[in-house]
């Protein structure tokens, strides 16, 4: 199939076709509809992964590592690497590498594939310091519309273009360093300071437009825009949450209060902003945030939503922390991370690529 594939490139990109079986008794049973939002047309064509490495599980913990390499980002091989999360409803996509227009594929990808599948509940667990920030804006518009929830070990780094990712998820948990600086232009025409201005406008333009749809502060980039590309500026827990690009999405939030409160009751609604609260007190911000990893922070959401009769009898998928389904996260124990090295000029341009 994928080798006919390859030959009928035209007919495939258009349009993917699942691989079926002469037997109907092996027929696959049709997935549910999961997807809530509409989805823009997909480029199948052929991409391969260049700048970063990528897995799929289909659980919340890493006994199994990070899961299975993913060796392809065809249609039917993505298909093929999901098939087991039909049976748990859950994908976590690990991802480390630069944001990239091929990891902005990966994404898109994913998302198509795992709604194909009937999967709702999907986990992006990001390793990364950094890359084209249109990559990342397009990566991030297809993590918005496909309902991720994004993960920053402690062992791992989400710097400069990957903290727009941030901004896109429904649900952030950050464990790890995330750091900022200022965005630059390397193909850049510009042969004057005016020119050089307009160009920066336009960059500007963008990436706030991005943002405030996204539900993230537009004041993160003008944060972006006092620190040297060649620096990073570490952002904490309080940064995180104040910017927009930790916890609950607002805008997600927003839009999922009205259809839970039609689904599930007012009743519902309320206590899951109860619990969000206190989450985001006593989860995301206490006093020792600096020893905490991914799997203190799920083992605490955990044990809180209890306290506010969650799971929900009636709507136990769209309660808190659903995607974890009631496991403790075993990560395994990394050593503590050095400080992130300062960039010299080359390597800070190809990491932060502005919008061209």
């Amino acid at each position: 199939m994928l080798a006919a594939c390859l030959l009928l490139a035209s007919a495939c990109s258009r349009q993917p076709e699942v691989q079926t079986s002469a037997n109907a008794e092996q027929a696959e049973p049709a997935a549910p509809a999961v997807q809530r939002k509409e989805q823009p047309q997909i480029d199948w064509s052929v991409v391969r992964l260049e700048a970063g490495d990528a897995w799929i599980d289909c659980g919340p913990d890493y006994a199994r590592g990070d899961g299975r390499p993913v060796l392809s980002l065809a249609y039917v091989d993505l298909r093929n690497a999901m098939q087991d999360c039909r049976s748990t409803g859950l994908l976590r996509l690990r991802y480390k590498g630069k944001v990239t227009t091929s990891f902005a594929a990966l994404a898109e990808r994913a998302g198509k594939v795992a709604s194909d599948l009937g999967i709702g509940k999907r986990i992006l667990d990001i390793d990364s310091a950094g890359g084209h920030v249109e990559a990342a804006i397009r990566a991030g518009d297809a993590i918005g519309e496909n309902d991720w929830t994004i993960w920053v070990r402690d062992d791992s780094v989400c710097h400069s273009a990957c903290v727009l990712l941030l901004a896109a998820g429904d649900m952030r948990v950050i464990a790890g360093p995330v750091g900022i600086h200022r965005m630059i232009r390397v193909g850049s025409s510009a042969t004057s300071r005016k020119e050089l201005g307009e160009e920066l406008r336009k960059v500007s333009d963008e990436l706030r437009s991005y943002l405030e749809r996204n539900g993230a502060s537009a004041e993160v980039y003008d944060l972006m825009t006092t620190v040297p590309n060649r620096t990073l500026r570490l952002l904490t827990p309080e940064d995180l949450e104040n910017y927009g690009l930790s916890g609950a999405n607002a805008v997600e939030d927003d839009l999922n209060r009205i259809r839970l409160a039609r689904r599930c009751g007012n009743d519902f609604v309320r206590r899951r902003d109860a619990f969000r609260r206190a989450y985001d007190a006593q989860c995301l911000q206490p006093a020792d945030a600096a020893e905490q990893d991914v799997v203190d922070i799920n083992a605490c959401g955990l044990q809180l939503r209890s306290q506010y009769r969650f799971p929900d009898a009636q709507c136990p998928d769209e309660s808190p922390m659903a995607e974890l389904d009631g496991e403790i996260l075993d990560i395994p124990a990394i050593a503590t991370l050095p400080e992130a090295p300062a960039m010299d000029d080359g390597e800070a341009a190809e990491n932060d690529q502005a919008p061209r």
